[in-house]
C-alpha cells in the first residue's frame, strides 16, 4: 500500500475498480497516516474512523471516487456528529446534527470522510493558527504556516494523509494554502458549488466551496462531483456540456493570456513571487499562447471597502444567532481579538453600508469583466511574498494583521466580489525549499477553460 500514499484520487479509485487495492486497506492506511503525522502538523481536529471503516464494510455507493478517503474544513461545512466549531471557541461544543449537500454528494461518489480539519476563527485569516486549536504546521517547514483558512486541508494533502480534501475560500482560502503547501487550490465561480444548509443570505457571495488537490484531475474529477445548485438556490453559474474531468483531456486553444506582478492595490510581489509568474508567462507562450504584460483596471479601493464589508457583516450574524441559541451575552474569550474587532464593527454599521458594498461588488466585476473581454485568462502571483513563519499573522494582534495580511490576499480577494473562477497552480519552490505558487483567473463561468490550461501546464511541468 505504500505505493499509493503518492496516488492522486483518480489513480486511487482505479486501483480499487480494478481490484488492485481493497477499499479497507486503502482507508486504513490513510488512518494510519493521519495518525503517524498528526501530532506534529495539528491539521486535522476532529476524526470519525471507527464509522468510517463500518461504513466501507457496509459496502459504499459505486460512485466515480469509490473508497477514496477525504477530510472536510472545519467551517460552513457540516459532517453529522462531528463538532463543527468554526475555529472559534464561540462554537467549542456545537455538534452538528446532519451532513452538509457538499459532503452528502461526497458520498453519493463513495467517498469516505474520515474527519475535520483545523481553521483560522471563521476563516478571518492567512494562516492557520486558532486559539481553539492552535496551529498547523507546513509539511514543508514546520516553523512556517501552511496558510489559510484552509490550511488543516492543505497541510493534511501534502503530508499525504489524504489525497484530497475539501476546503473554502472567501479571499484567497483556498488558493492561499495550496500556493504555500504546494498544491492545486480552484476556487470555482460563484454559485458553482452549493453552501445548504447554510444559507447566504443573499449578502453573503464571497465564499466558494471545493478542495486542495495535489492533481487537475482530481480537482476536476471534485467539481463535477459537487457542482449544481440544490432547488430553489438564489444563484447559480453555467456548465458546459462535458463533464469537467472529460475537458481536460483536450488543449484549450491558442489563448489570449495577461499577466502581472503588481495587484490592483499597489502591491509589489516580491522577487521569488514574480520570477514564478514570469516563468509560468514563459511556459505558457511555448505552448503556443500569447501572453501579453496586462491587468484589469478596477478601483482596488472600492474593492477592498466590498470585501471588508462582505467579511464582517455576515460574521456578526453568525454570532449574534450562536448567543441566541446559547441563549447568553458575548464573552471577553468566546472571540480571538481579530474576530472581536471585527464584530464590533459590524455591529454598529449601518445597513445602507451593506446595500452600498454589494452594489459595488456588481461595478467592480463590471470593471474587472472588461479586461476579460480582451483576454481569456489572467496570471498572477496567487501571494505577493514567501510563506511567513507562524505567528506573522497574529489574530491576537488586529493592527500587526491589517499591516501585513494583505500582502498575502493582495491578488485573491478581488476575485472573490468579482465571483470569477481562479486557481493556484504550483510553481517551484524557493532556495529553502517552501513552496511558490501562481494564480489563473477567468471570466465568471469559465471554470473549464482554467483546468484545461492548468492541465496543459501541469503535463509541461510535472509537479508532483
Amino acid at each position: 500500500m505504500n505505493d499509493a500514499v503518492t496516488d492522486d484520487a483518480v489513480a486511487l479509485a482505479e486501483r480499487i475498480r480494478a481490484g488492485s487495492l481493497g477499499e479497507r486497506e486503502v482507508v486504513e492506511a490513510a488512518i494510519q497516516r493521519i495518525e503517524e503525522h498528526n501530532g506534529s502538523l495539528n491539521a486535522v481536529v476532529a476524526t470519525r474512523f471507527d464509522n468510517a471503516l463500518a461504513e466501507v464494510d457496509r459496502g459504499l455507493p459505486d460512485g466515480p471516487l469509490r473508497g477514496v478517503p477525504v477530510l472536510i474544513k472545519d467551517l460552513g461545512v457540516d459532517v453529522a456528529d462531528l463538532p463543527a466549531t468554526n475555529g472559534s471557541r464561540l462554537f467549542a461544543d456545537n455538534i452538528a446534527t446532519h451532513d452538509s449537500e457538499i459532503v452528502r454528494r461526497y458520498r453519493r461518489a463513495g467517498m469516505v470522510v474520515l474527519g475535520t480539519t483545523n481553521t483560522p476563527e471563521f476563516g478571518k485569516n492567512g494562516s492557520t493558527e486558532p486559539a481553539l486549536f492552535g496551529p498547523t504546521r507546513n509539511p514543508h517547514s514546520h516553523e512556517h504556516s501552511p496558510g489559510g483558512s484552509s490550511g488543516g486541508s492543505a497541510a493534511a494533502v501534502a503530508a499525504g494523509m489524504v489525497p484530497v480534501a475539501h476546503g473554502s475560500d472567501g479571499g484567497g482560502s483556498l488558493r492561499i494554502p495550496a500556493a504555500m503547501c504546494g498544491l492545486v487550490g480552484l476556487k470555482p465561480s460563484r454559485g458553482q458549488v452549493p453552501t445548504a444548509p447554510h444559507p447566504t443570505a443573499l449578502a453573503n457571495p464571497l465564499t466558494v466551496h471545493h478542495a486542495v488537490s495535489t492533481s487537475v484531475r482530481d480537482s476536476a474529477t471534485l467539481l463535477d462531483i459537487v457542482a449544481g445548485a440544490v432547488a430553489g438556490s438564489p444563484y447559480g453559474a453555467p456548465h458546459g456540456p462535458l463533464p469537467y474531468a472529460d475537458e481536460i483531456a483536450t488543449a484549450p486553444r491558442q489563448l489570449r493570456i495577461g499577466y502581472t506582478t503588481t495587484a490592483g492595490d499597489g502591491t509589489v510581489a516580491d522577487a521569488e513571487c514574480a520570477a514564478a509568474v514570469r516563468q509560468a508567462a514563459d511556459d505558457c507562450a511555448a505552448l503556443g499562447h500569447e501572453v501579453t504584460h496586462a491587468a484589469p483596471d478596477y478601483d482596488a479601493a472600492t474593492a477592498g471597502s466590498v470585501f471588508s464589508v462582505l467579511m464582517r457583516a455576515p460574521l456578526a450574524g453568525t454570532v449574534e444567532d450562536r448567543l441566541r441559541e446559547l441563549g447568553r451575552g458575548l464573552r471577553p474569550d468566546d472571540l480571538e481579538p481579530l474576530t472581536r474587532r471585527m464584530v464590533d464593527y459590524a455591529r454598529e454599521m449601518p445597513a445602507h453600508e451593506l446595500m452600498r458594498a454589494l452594489a459595488d461588488a456588481e461595478r467592480v466585476g463590471w470593471d474587472v469583466g472588461r479586461f476579460f473581454a480582451e483576454y481569456d485568462l489572467l496570471l498572477t502571483p496567487t501571494v505577493a511574498a514567501v510563506t511567513p513563519p507562524l505567528g506573522t499573522l497574529d489574530t491576537s494582534d488586529p493592527e500587526g494583521i491589517r499591516r501585513q495580511g494583505g500582502v498575502y490576499s493582495s491578488f485573491t480577494s478581488v476575485f472573490n466580489v468579482t465571483g470569477q473562477p481562479a486557481i493556484s497552480l504550483p510553481f517551484g519552490a524557493t532556495p529553502q525549499g517552501l513552496p511558490l505558487g501562481v494564480q489563473f483567473v477567468g471570466a465568471h463561468g469559465d471554470d473549464a477553460l482554467l483546468l484545461r490550461l492548468a492541465a496543459q501546464l501541469e503535463h509541461a511541468r510535472p509537479w508532483r
